[in-house]
């Protein structure tokens, strides 16, 4: 995304910084707007991958427990996984709980009841994936706009007395502008299909899980 600027910073620390600044400096104006975007963009990918992690959705041990609650049930050790449900520190546990909640209840109550809660934890999964759209529909546009205002100069420059350093910085802007657009862009939508494909298969796997469990409670009562 700003592959750039740390190219710029890692040759020389000293000079890093003038070189970043100088670099924003040729884009002209539609830098700054484009800079707060690619920190916006930055940001959200961050905030997905902790988001998604295995340990907020799917912790590995508490779904190997959820595969194997009959057993646990039939020895008497499902008390701690139920503690596990009630902390509610995950996806999983919080949906499980539900379900334990509605245990001896017919299947179709379970179910609409899981549904329910799900349609909220959806919401909560996508959370932040609006903002790599807007990102990526912006930021190409910003750098579009900064290639016109280049244009623009460039235009300005030409005649019978051309200004040849209105017409360096017209075309340094335009293409200053396009090359930052696109270098937000590009991560960004890279990311965007890597996180709804995530959503997607920690969706089946959670529909798997609680289907399994919505069985098991629903002719079992275990203890509470």
């Amino acid at each position: 995304m700003i592959e750039i600027l740390t190219q710029h910073l890692a040759v020389n620390p000293s000079t890093g910084l003038q070189a970043t600044w100088e670099f924003l400096h040729k884009g002209g104006k539609f830098m700054v707007p484009l800079a707060i975007t690619s920190i916006a963009g930055m940001m959200a990918i961050l905030y997905k991958l902790l988001s998604l992690s295995g340990s907020r959705v799917i912790p590995r041990g508490l779904a190997g427990d959820v595969s194997q609650f009959q057993r646990l049930i039939s020895i008497d050790k499902v008390d701690p996984v139920l503690i596990e449900f009630e902390k509610g520190e995950s996806t999983l546990a919080r949906l499980a709980a539900v379900v334990i909640k509605h245990r001896g209840k017919p299947r179709i109550e379970i179910t609409h009841a899981v549904e329910s809660a799900a349609r909220v934890e959806t919401l909560h999964l996508h959370a932040g994936i609006a903002v790599l759209d807007t990102v990526i529909t912006i930021a190409p546009l910003l750098g579009l706009l900064g290639t016109a205002s280049g244009l623009v100069l460039i235009f300005q420059g030409l005649g019978d007395n051309s200004d040849h350093l209105a017409i360096a910085r017209g075309i340094a802007e335009a293409l200053t502008t396009t090359i930052f657009g696109l270098a937000i862009a590009v991560p960004c939508v890279v990311a965007h299909g890597y996180f709804v494909r995530r959503i997607e298969m920690l969706t089946a796997r959670l529909e798997s899980l609680l289907g399994d469990l919505a069985a098991v409670c629903e002719r079992t009562t275990p203890n509470a």
